[in-house]
């Protein structure tokens, strides 16, 4: 039996640590995960390369088994391959975790809906301890198309809606990594009112000024200094700006046809990626 699973990076609109309300939308970078199962009497799980060996990748394949064949064993063969950067606020891991678990429904031939998959890849995010909320939102964009709005505290949809068709994101990737939102979420509490805001703003379809709050606040939570470079984007055509996740991304918005002088606003290590605007095969 053999399955494959893909899923999207997604960049930030609202981050959920200080509401538990997030919004994401996808973009394409993908990550792709090739699965190969074989009933056995001894469950055994064989994951390549080694580098995507991790605690992620073995308990997205355990808990997509669990669901789908609960009483079943296998010998299994998984293969990760991921264009998505690490720890930089585009959202890795739950690209990776939903592709395992999508590569497992699809091996046993199970029909499993958009938001169980991402259900269980913010659950799995939870009990490895990489996000403090799941980041169910960054599940589901990486999955769907369009902008999606949820309740990350009780891994619900409130929202989707498509994108802009002339909008496509201009992104920026520092050096350097962020650690996990589970060691945040603490400095983002104090912050409630402002990422309600952020987070109302997002329910509206508002996605500029969503996008320009929650921004704001995390970049004083986190110690970036965006705010002259986003007065330039803003200049050189860009809709919207700000960090993606815990950063250190920042993600530019804008329509197709400024998305160049965008780009040669942005410090080095940018590029251009179209938004998610259907969905994944």
């Amino acid at each position: 039996m053999r399955g494959l699973g893909r899923s999207s990076a997604a960049v930030s609109v609202v981050n959920a640590l200080a509401t538990g309300i997030g919004c994401a939308v996808g973009v394409r970078l993908y990550a792709v995960a090739s699965l190969e199962l074989e009933p056995a009497a001894r469950a055994e799980l064989v994951v390549e390369p080694a580098v995507s060996d991790t605690p992620l990748v073995r308990a997205s394949f355990e808990r997509a088994l669990a669901f789908a064949a609960p009483s079943r064993t296998f010998s299994a063969r998984l293969r990760v391959d991921s264009e998505i950067p690490l720890a930089q606020g585009l959202k890795s891991s739950s690209a990776v975790s939903t592709a395992v678990i999508r590569a497992v429904d699809r091996a046993l031939g199970a029909e499993v809906a958009d938001d169980a998959v991402a259900g269980l890849a913010a659950r799995v995010g939870r009990e490895v301890g990489l996000s403090a909320t799941g980041a169910f939102d960054d599940a589901l964009a990486g999955l769907v198309p369009g902008f999606v709005v949820t309740n990350n505290r009780e891994d619900r949809v409130l929202l989707r809606a498509p994108v802009e068709p002339d909008w496509t994101a201009v992104i920026h990737v520092p050096p350097g990594t962020h650690p996990p939102s589970s060691h945040l979420q603490e400095r983002f509490r104090p912050w409630a009112r402002e990422g309600t805001a952020a987070a109302e703003a997002a329910l509206r379809g508002q996605w500029a000024d969503a996008m320009h709050r929650n921004t704001g606040l995390v970049e004083r939570v986190m110690g970036y200094k965006y705010a002259g470079l986003r007065h330039l984007l803003a200049g050189a055509g860009a809709v919207a700006s700000g960090v993606s996740g815990m950063g250190p991304a920042l993600v530019a918005l804008a329509p197709r046809h400024r998305a160049p002088g965008v780009l040669e606003a942005m410090p080095p290590e940018r590029f251009i990626v179209p938004l998610c605007s259907e969905g994944h095969p």
